[in-house]
């Protein structure tokens, strides 16, 4: 199989003594045994040459995927389209990411693809969340006030402003053809990630004709194996890692990133205005940007004196916005289909009463305040949720 995984630790070594040859070995124990057969098809599909598309942030590891899949392509004699892409987050990335990936497509001689989202990037997507989330609940189109942050469990950041818009355009550019996507996933990088196959399908690359696959091969590369190739290849890394001392990258401040990271991010200059309008946000909607964790926590003296204390109120609104909502009873949360019934009286009358006491905690006006208001409401949720049912 000429796509299984390309043993990094013993590559990594033998090409320091070697760095003019590339290969592709492995041993025969169980994973590298899964990675053949999730690898199958990505085999079948190079045989067949089709367009490689290499995902890239201007982080390491995606600089590291894209020299050894222009090596592994040259070894197999691939002639099929080999290019990288890159989803621009806009303001919420590092400076120097998209440069990075300009240099690097320079080196390899690749086409560059930028995408970016036409209906604003990603903190525009939150901030808009947000304005959202304040019309539905002064509606009553949702019981509880809705955060504007993505979250690990939901992760629209990545599926809304780089999976879609990556196959949008992959499938436009070759329809009818087999795809496959390259990213850099690692299997140390956590939890979930350690659980994700070298190669899967994307079933958002089916659309016109196409059969995509998404193809993960340095997922089981180590953070060591990955710096060692890079260093070998010579090639730059981004700024991020080299000057202000950051683990990844990705944006500026992620959703998920550790402590130390946001710090890092937050050293440098140019990341100062984009903190600010995060934290910003997190002031008028009272929620953290990762759960308990609020990103003003991380560089207050970038922060005028307004905003330092607006954080403070903040900090004080959420604990009384968290204590409202929790006398609503668990039977009336969101689920699946929700509303899935009709408030009594009294729950119609605590209802009213926690869309008051969160109205006045986030300074917003908001309608169904009484116990009669809220129960018609629920009934008119219930019988459009029906007539919708029946359309379908």
């Amino acid at each position: 199989s000429t796509a299984k995984y390309f043993a990094p630790a013993m590559m990594a070594g033998f090409m320091k003594q070697h760095p003019d040859l590339e290969i592709s070995l492995w041993v025969g124990n169980r994973a590298e045994t899964i990675a053949a057969i999730e690898t199958h098809h990505v085999d079948i599909a190079l045989m067949g040459h089709a367009p490689v598309y290499v995902g890239v942030s201007g982080g390491k590891d995606s600089q590291a995927l894209a020299y050894r899949i222009q090596a592994h392509l040259g070894t197999i004699g691939h002639a099929g389209s080999r290019v990288l892409i890159h989803s621009d987050l806009g303001v919420v990335e590092w400076k120097d990411s998209l440069p990075v990936c300009e240099r690097l497509a320079k080196r390899l001689g690749w086409d560059l693809i930028v995408l970016r989202r036409s209906a604003g990037d990603m903190m525009d997507r939150w901030e808009a969340r947000w304005a959202s989330s304040l019309e539905r609940y002064s509606t009553l189109s949702c019981v509880k006030i809705i955060l504007p942050w993505s979250t690990p469990g939901m992760r629209f950041c990545t599926s809304e402003l780089k999976t879609d818009l990556i196959c949008r355009e992959l499938t436009k550019r070759y329809p009818g053809q087999k795809i496959l996507s390259a990213t850099g996933v690692r299997h140390d990088e956590s939890a979930s990630r350690a659980k994700m196959p070298i190669a899967s399908p994307q079933p958002k690359l089916s659309a016109r004709g196409c059969q995509g696959m998404n193809w993960n091969p340095i997922a089981p590369w180590s953070t060591p194996s990955v710096y060692d190739y890079i260093a070998l290849k010579q090639e730059p890394l981004h700024e991020a890692y080299t000057v202000y001392g950051s683990t990844r990258v990705s944006c500026a401040f992620c959703i998920m990133g550790s402590a130390g990271d946001l710090k890092a991010s937050a050293s440098c200059p140019d990341n100062a205005d984009i903190y600010r309008r995060m934290v910003r946000l997190e002031i008028a909607s009272t929620f953290a940007l990762q759960g308990a964790k609020w990103l003003g926590d991380v560089a207050p003296h970038l922060l005028t004196d307004e905003e330092r204390e607006g954080l403070a109120q903040a900090k004080r609104r959420a604990e009384l916005r968290v204590q409202a909502e929790s006398r609503l009873p668990a039977h009336l949360l969101y689920t699946s289909g929700w509303p899935t019934c009709v408030p009594t009286e009294e729950e119609a009358q605590l209802i009213a009463e926690v869309r008051l006491a969160v109205a006045d905690i986030l300074g917003i006006s908001v309608g169904f305040t009484t116990a009669g208001e809220v129960i018609a409401r629920y009934q008119e949720l219930i019988t459009l949720r029906q007539a919708k049912g029946k359309g379908e």
